[in-house]
């Protein structure tokens, strides 16, 4: 006698076990037929992929178009045997397609199907480019003031019944950083929910906590539009996409890490504009700026930034080779990877896989016959050599090192076996810095050192306000300085911060230092052979900034050792 379920639940529990037993079947047999499986009910569908088949034709041959990027179609089959999936594979190849190809289950294949009737109403978008309407921005830009107001957008996207709601939630999370002003969107699985956090002036500031269901979603959406394995999770993973607003396109460049809970997701915001900043808009005081301008000048040289990730060599490189764009002259740049488009450069971007790497790409850049060479970073000896060469051949090479400061570039480029002589002649200047953040102009108040808790802080101003040198140099005349300390307003998300500024210091190539350079110096030894070149350290330039407004003692202690 069969058994009967009295109860709704049994019901249920009967139904995704059976439901369970049929997903496990299919991916069974996508093993046998040497065929990716994918689950589509934890993926959402793209309405842009589904219009390349029309509804009669998927239906009647079991496949579905589920995702579009560029030219990469994503095709779902209930069987890939029939002679009919064959045809519709080639037919969509002429077309110029490239179609990778899953197995899944009638219940996924029916979910895709159900999104049909979605096309009518949907925004398309093209070749991995998530296209978000004038109108939507203006709508989202009214709700955002501060990070409270991104809060609770987010809060009611995620809490959202409707089918497209992940893929809105996306859309929100990347136009509010955006609209925020964050560099980098950081989704994080923990054992119980996920965190989604914003990098704001450097630093993570927690939006959101979402459930590992819709985190699951999120993570196939993103996948998928940054044309990533959506089967791949024990490995990291790169890709990146475009978000098209009304005015421009702003790149996506997407990070996916294996992590105990699930895989970490982070989105890097790469705006034209950030890079785009001119030289004068960094915050370097008029003097630096000055003999930035004249080493930038010279027609052959090596001008050499250094600095931790996130330091903003790059915009300083950046800002730097827009004094050089000219017609006049051809600018190459050897970038891992190009992160903004520069109109008058021709930049190349690094392919370990196939061999391109820093040095490849410099010996290829240097038979272009280049005015202006630009390298993302230099990172073995070999690269260091053809750098150092190609500034003794009549090139301008602009590039990064990673090292804690600009004295410790020189032993640097030693230890990757220049020989001290030819560093010499080809060496400009090297620089290091830093990104504190700014106070924020509306809400920082004025510290009073009167007070016993301050006497520190005070003691260390004035003993690096002491060490400096011709004061006038670096302080408008006239001005009175006042200590802030960060405060908290809506304006700046009740951080007491708002934008960042740079810190930065330099040694210049001279005599002085070329003599020393022969005795394979110390970090230490080149800073007490370069201070007769009145350049601010690091410290220094700081507490200028701090004396200035612009800054605070624990902000700036924050970033450097005071």
């Amino acid at each position: 006698m069969p058994i009967k379920f009295k109860t709704a639940k049994h019901v249920q529990k009967l139904q995704k076990l059976r439901q369970q037993s049929e997903e496990l079947m299919v991916e069974v047999y996508s093993k046998k037929y040497g065929v990716q499986y994918i689950d589509l009910s934890l993926v959402p569908i793209n309405t842009d992929a589904l219009r390349v088949i029309p509804e009669d034709r998927a239906r009647a041959h079991g496949m579905a178009a589920f995702n579009l990027v560029g030219r990469k179609l994503f095709l779902a089959v209930l069987s890939p045997l029939p002679d009919f999936v064959q045809e519709e594979i080639k037919r969509l190849e002429t077309k110029k397609y490239e179609v990778e190809l899953y197995m899944v289950s009638k219940r996924s294949i029916q979910k895709a199907w159900s999104r049909y009737g979605d096309i009518s109403y949907a925004v398309k978008t093209k070749k991995g480019v998530i296209d978000i309407s004038s109108d939507d921005i203006q709508d989202v830009l009214k709700q955002i003031k501060t990070i409270s107001d991104v809060r609770g957008l987010l809060k009611n996207a995620s809490e959202s019944k409707k089918a497209y709601m992940v893929s809105k939630l996306i859309e929100l999370a990347l136009y509010s950083a955006y609209a925020i002003g964050a560099s980098d969107v950081h989704i994080e699985p923990s054992e119980s929910d996920t965190i989604i956090r914003f990098r704001i002036d450097g630093i993570l500031v927690e939006v959101i906590k979402i459930n590992l269901n819709t985190y699951g979603r999120i993570l196939s959406r993103i996948k998928l539009t940054a044309g990533l394995k959506i089967n791949i999770k024990n490995n990291a993973q790169d890709g990146r996409f475009t978000i098209k607003l009304a005015d421009k396109d702003i790149e996506i460049r997407t990070s996916t890490l294996p992590s105990a809970y699930g895989e970490s997701i982070v989105m890097r915001i790469l705006d034209p504009s950030s890079i785009s900043v001119p030289l004068e808009e960094l915050g370097m005081l008029p003097y630096f700026l000055d003999i930035l301008k004249n080493e930038i000048s010279k027609p052959n040289g090596m001008i050499i930034n250094t600095g931790p990730t996130g330091s903003g060599k790059s915009t300083t490189l950046f800002a730097l080779l827009r004094k050089k764009i000219s017609t006049d002259i051809k600018i190459i740049t050897i970038e891992d990877p190009i992160e903004y488009h520069v109109e008058g450069v021709t930049q190349t971007q690094v392919n370990k896989e196939k061999g391109y790497t820093f040095l490849s790409g410099l010996r290829s850049a240097l038979r272009q016959d280049p005015d202006v060479i630009m390298i993302g970073e230099i990172r073995d000896k070999e690269t260091a050599s053809v750098a150092v060469n190609s500034a003794l051949t009549g090139h301008l090479v602009l590039s990064t090192l990673h090292t804690n400061s600009a004295a410790g570039a020189f032993p640097r480029f030693l230890d990757l076996e220049i020989d001290p002589r030819i560093l010499a002649t080809a060496v400009n200047m090297v620089v290091a810095q830093r990104l504190v953040r700014k106070l924020c102009p509306v809400c920082k108040i004025p510290v009073d050192f009167r007070k016993e808790k301050n006497k520190k802080q005070e003691k260390i101003i004035k003993d690096i306000f002491g060490s400096i040198k011709n004061k006038e140099r670096y302080l408008d005349k006239g001005q009175e300085y006042d200590i802030y300390k960060a405060n908290g307003c809506e304006k700046c998300n009740n951080t007491g911060y708002k934008g960042r500024v740079a810190i930065v210091e330099g040694i210049l190539m001279d005599d002085k230092i070329e003599q020393l350079l022969k005795t394979r110096p110390t970090s230490r030894e080149l800073v007490a052979g370069s201070r007769h070149q009145g350049i601010l350290t690091l410290r220094q330039d700081g507490i200028i900034k701090v004396l200035k407004g612009q800054t605070s003692f624990e902000e700036l202690n924050r970033v450097i050792d005071l």
